[in-house]
């Protein structure tokens, strides 16, 4: 079966994003030649789920091609139909009959990129196999937090951490169903 990641970056206090959506503290850690594993990662993913406030922003600051390369399905999340354009769907069904269906399918993994309330979604759900999380060394004190209140306990094995020389740590967890 596919599995679902998510490849994600936090403060240490947990914000993915700063109020009004801003993600200016992830150049924080911007360094020359560093990707963090994320080429690695991306190389065995050929399938993308991504909230659309995510998506836009993205698009809006590295270009459509960022997601839709080609090389992979993407589905935004949304709640307002809109018109497909070339490997992106705009999708505004049950997000977990999505992932049933994408499981179902041969391919590589399934990558979600956020945003916090499909992430939410997947966790409440207990979709999620595998998490990335890079911890960005920032208090940020508010903003758009990674991990909402009200979902269920989920038990995780650390495989591995890393830590770089600008400060950010990796965490990548998968999720322990025994």
């Amino acid at each position: 079966m596919r599995k679902l990641s998510l490849y994600i970056a936090s403060s240490v206090d947990g914000y993915i994003a700063k109020p009004n959506d801003d993600l200016s503290f992830l150049s924080l850690v911007e360094k020359d030649g560093e990707d963090y594993g994320y080429a690695d990662f991306i190389a065995n993913i050929d399938t993308l789920i991504v909230g659309r406030k995510t998506h836009d922003y993205v698009v809006k600051e590295l270009g459509p091609s960022y997601y839709d390369n080609g090389d992979r399905d993407v589905y935004v999340i949304t709640r307002s139909p809109k018109a497909n354009s070339g490997r992106t769907t705009y999708y505004n069904g049950s997000l977990v009959s999505l992932l049933e269906n994408l499981r179902s399918k041969s391919g590589k993994g399934i990558y979600c990129d956020g945003g916090a309330e499909v992430i939410d979604t997947l966790l409440k759900e207990d979709l999620v196999d595998e998490l990335t999380v890079s911890i960005i060394p920032v208090l940020l004190g508010n903003g758009t937090r990674l991990f909402k209140d009200g979902r269920p306990e989920q038990l995780l094995e650390l495989v591995h951490s890393k830590a770089f020389d600008t400060g950010l740590v990796q965490l990548y967890y998968r999720r322990n169903r025994s």
